[in-house]
């Protein structure tokens, strides 16, 4: 096990993309913390489900979009846990809003979007480095999106704040280098996960599918597999991995876009 002794702490963990990482984690040894804002009940059953790794688990609620939130959760997890070696920054949210439909890219949606998934996600860095640098170091994956490449996803302003949370990794791990801390990020194409209140239908799934190199769309457990590769590996850091059976890789040469 890659990970054994470590304590990770996952955000918007309870489910979907976030409940495979908990799981993947924990089969790799390490105590998982779930973080999560409103699915208690499913925090609770993804917790049970990683103990029974064998090892500790428990689920802390915060918005990580407040910062005082965001500093209390990391705050009880490394009390309760021991310690924190390893942060996801999963947590993330959207609104649906076409992109040609510009007045309706709104203040409210701007300010949710770029406040769960940019500023939560450095109030979560900024809250664990003390507790990593007591331990020597740490890690840390963001989960971005290929739509901070290609400007497509579910609105504008979801596609700006991946491409947002991918520059923000960069310079946090040239910033956290000298204390031993590690920063990678890792973009998923599409998957189906229910995010997003569950926009990404069945059809939309077989469509993508049917033109992605691979024939099929990336799993959330492959996409697990590659955040505890980037958890474990210490020669990685500023890097952000793409997993969408190559879809990014095609162009409009393909009839594609």
């Amino acid at each position: 096990m890659q990970l054994a002794g470590k304590v990770a702490l996952v955000t918007g963990g309870a489910t979907g993309i976030g409940r495979a990482i908990v799981l993947a984690l924990a089969r790799e040894g390490a105590a998982v913390a779930v973080n999560y804002s409103k699915s208690a009940d499913h925090a609770r059953a993804t917790a049970r489900d990683a103990e029974k790794a064998g090892v500790r688990a428990i689920t802390v609620r915060a918005d990580v979009s407040q910062d005082a939130q965001a500093r209390a959760m990391v705050t009880q997890v490394a009390s309760e846990l021991g310690g924190l070696d390893l942060l996801v920054n999963n947590a993330g949210w959207t609104r649906p809003v076409p992109h040609a439909q510009l007045e309706d890219l709104t203040d409210d949606v701007w300010e949710g979007v770029l406040g769960v998934n940019v500023r939560g996600a450095f109030y979560c860095v900024r809250a664990a480095v003390p507790h990593m640098a007591k331990r020597g170091g740490g890690a840390v994956v963001n989960i971005t999106s290929v739509a901070g490449f290609t400007g497509e996803g579910s609105s504008m302003a979801y596609a700006a704040s991946k491409a947002a949370l991918g520059t923000l990794t960069k310079s946090l791990a040239r910033a956290l280098a000298p204390q031993g801390i590690r920063v990678n990020a890792v973009a998923p194409g599409l998957l189906a996960t229910g995010f997003g209140g569950g926009f990404i239908t069945e059809e939309i799934q077989q469509r993508r599918a049917r033109v992605t190199p691979t024939g099929r769309l990336a799993t959330v457990d492959e996409l697990a597999g590659v955040v505890v590769f980037l958890l474990a590996n210490e020669s990685m850091t500023g890097a952000t991995t793409i997993v969408d059976g190559g879809f990014t890789t095609l162009g409009p040469a393909d009839g594609t876009r």
